[in-house]
């Protein structure tokens, strides 16, 4: 029996490619073939991996193809023929997918891709061979033949479960990914899910099924990757409950939802589920009006805000924006920006469009006047309403952005300096982006305690009022963060040694050492806390999930 390789090439270690998953258990499930997976990741040695692929001697690759990993892939493909030239090399996944016969005349390495949903296609073409077998593309005759395109599973429910008991076991620290649906009811211009408008879905008894495996094994983070889960009320609300009822503390499950999708009931619930058990992305993109038109995607603003205010305490919220959307200028944009921000989500991912074959927008590109990159990403350099130039400054923003607000490192110190010194916070992200541009900072990595020195320093070069109002602030951040190894030039430590070590022995520390290990003690000239004039003491405790404050 031939041996069948399955690789996946991640993006980061701790991902996992499910679909190499999906694949090796419905082909074993439904046949006596075998099939192996090996993966890795795009940051590992592509001599390493040709090494490993090379030892396992497999007489047909299988490589799931995703536009992080396609020029990696492709790069493995043309090594493996110099060396393997008798093995046989099939890319399947969504970077394929479309205009295929285009890819397999500029790279003969490739002998069959196949396109679409994998599972029953892969079965029928290990299986059966070629004549007949639709949805893959392949040689003969000198020529790209294809058969037609294979139909979707209908009954989703046939699909094994894709991890083993031992996977799970060996899986804690990993993102393990999850579907409970196929396919997107919406038709957003930009996104590949948009081609398959019909919605399938997994039986709840089995998705159910499902989770318990994840719940009792202990996994951290389980990524749901549903496009829009929250379509079907009496089915969301469902599972939700189950896993609400099945509750674990060190358990989070997260969901791309849309946000302006749930009515008061749901938003209730939601309320009521434990911190950091649920955690939610949400594709806000624009608030321009022409410009959602132009991507057929729909917003209720304001019923978005409410939900998100209203959930914001306990829901972990990722929002989206997407900067080179048609109608959207530098202008505009800043509006986008300063919605999403007002929100204040945990975090605020500000992606820039990327023109993906097959989608309307990749139709649209003379349109709008696109250029975008020839290769992956195929992100956006310009269109007919925004520059290179202006783009490349969201770019530089969005490092900043980073930096100071999705770490989650500032929220006193940048508070402040909004609330003082800024009408829209947008102003304070590009002047800050300025600034690092002007010195240079880009060019350079930082340490967290860097990234600190420049915000001090950027406050003095605006001649902003109250530095030291400001340093009691960022003071307070600093020291949030964990123990310090030492302070920054910019603290003046006004700690009461005595006080400090007569507070750890009154707690329940094993030495006034370890209690210094594990604390910080400093007093600040206002109380940074309860934002009000006065001094404070406060002690700083340290643990693995987060610093616990208490005043004196």
């Amino acid at each position: 029996m031939s041996k069948i390789l399955l690789v996946g090439i991640n993006s980061q270690y701790v991902h996992t490619n499910l679909a190499v998953r999906y694949i090796k258990n419905y082909v074993e499930n439904y046949s006596s073939l075998k099939l192996e997976i090996y993966e890795s990741s795009i940051n590992n040695q592509l001599s390493a991996i040709l090494t490993d692929i090379f030892e396992k001697n497999p007489e047909k690759i299988i490589f799931s193809t995703y536009i992080w990993n396609k020029e990696y892939v492709f790069k493995l493909v043309k090594e493996i023929k110099k060396i393997m030239p008798d093995t046989t090399v099939i890319l399947g996944g969504p970077e394929v997918s479309y205009l295929t016969t285009e890819i397999m005349n500029e790279n003969p390495e490739i002998d069959f891709i196949i396109t679409g949903e994998g599972e029953k296609t892969t079965l029928e073409f290990l299986s059966k061979g070629i004549e007949g077998v639709k949805g893959v593309y392949y040689r003969k005759d000198d020529q790209i033949k294809f058969n037609g395109h294979q139909s979707p599973i209908s009954d989703l429910d046939e699909i094994p479960f894709p991890y083993s008991e031992e996977e799970l076991k060996n899986s804690k620290n990993k993102i393990l990914y999850y579907e409970s649906s196929r396919g997107c009811p919406f038709e957003c211009s930009y996104c590949m899910s948009s081609l398959d408008k019909s919605v399938r879905y997994f039986s709840l008894e089995r998705v159910k099924e499902d989770l318990k495996k994840f719940l009792q094994a202990g996994i951290t983070l389980i990524k749901f990757v549903d496009r829009t889960f929250n379509i079907d009320k009496r089915r969301y609300m469902d599972l939700w409950k189950f896993l609400l009822e099945n509750y674990r503390e060190e358990v989070t499950f997260h969901f791309e939802i849309s946000g302006d999708l749930f009515d008061e009931e749901t938003t209730a619930f939601l309320e009521k589920v434990p911190k950091g058990f649920f955690q939610f992305e949400i594709g806000v993109q624009t608030i321009n009006e022409k410009t959602m038109q132009a991507i057929k995607r729909e917003n209720d603003l304001g019923k978005l805000k409410n939900n998100v205010l209203r959930i914001k305490d306990n829901i972990h919220l990722h929002l989206d924006l997407i900067a080179g959307l048609p109608y959207e200028d530098y202008e505009t944009f800043k509006d986008s920006f300063d919605y999403v921000y007002s929100l204040k989500p945990e975090m605020i991912q500000l992606g820039f469009l990327k023109v993906l074959k097959g989608t309307l927008i990749f139709d649209q590109v003379e349109t709008y006047n696109y250029k975008f990159l020839n290769f992956p990403p195929y992100e956006v350099l310009s269109n007919e309403f925004i520059s290179y130039g202006e783009l490349t400054d969201l770019k530089k923003l969005e490092t900043v952005l980073d930096y100071y607000y999705n770490s989650e490192n500032y929220p006193k110190s940048i508070e402040y300096i909004l609330k003082n010194h800024y009408e829209r916070s947008f102003d304070f992200y590009e002047d800050i982006a300025r600034y690092y541009d002007s010195r240079g900072h880009f060019k350079v990595s930082h340490k967290q305690v860097s990234i600190f020195n420049h915000l001090y320093e950027f406050y003095l070069y605006k001649d902003f009022s109250d530095i030291e109002m400001f340093t009691e602030y960022l003071k307070y951040d600093y020291l949030t963060l964990g123990k310090p190894g030492s302070y920054p030039y910019w603290i003046n430590s006004l700690k009461d040694k005595e006080k400090y070590n007569e507070i750890l022995k009154s707690m329940n520390f094993k030495s006034i050492r370890e209690g210094h290990n594990k604390t910080e003690f400093e007093k600040f000239k206002y109380n940074v806390i309860s934002d009000k004039a006065g001094e404070v003491e406060i002690l700083f405790i340290y643990n693995r999930k987060e610093t616990k404050i208490q005043e004196y």
